[in-house]
């Protein structure tokens, strides 16, 4: 996938900010173009080795359809995307604030620098 080197934008979000409270969360999905075909073991050791992730990564998962997690399934119903709630691609990323509430829906080319303006002020609520 073209956005995987954003693994280490992440991982650069990740570093700057966890003192104060962000926390990143990974969860592959090979629901888009069957690219995450690994174990959550390969894939950890992937991202590990090529990107440096520390952050913590999860099971894989469905973001769409009716086996879609429970925590996905939230997510697109609080911030819908352009074409509706359905994730389009990989790195399609959410921020939600300490209260709990998703403050904002980022398109797949939205880098993780991109990002930073917006986690600087959720930390500060």
């Amino acid at each position: 996938c073209g956005f995987t080197p954003q693994y280490a934008g992440l991982e650069e979000l990740w570093r700057t900010y966890r003192d104060q409270g962000l926390v990143v969360l990974g969860f592959p999905s090979n629901q888009f173009g069957a690219q995450e075909p690994g174990t959550e073991e390969e894939i950890g050791a992937f991202c590990s080795r090529n990107y440096g992730v520390s952050f913590p990564l999860f099971a894989k998962v469905d973001v769409n359809g009716a086996a879609a997690h429970p925590l996905w399934t939230w997510l697109r119903e609080e911030k819908g995307g352009v074409l509706g709630d359905a994730v389009k691609w990989n790195f399609t990323k959410f921020l939600v604030g300490r209260d709990g509430q998703v403050i904002r829906r980022y398109a797949p080319t939205t880098t993780p620098a991109q990002l930073a303006p917006e986690v600087e002020a959720a930390l500060t609520h």
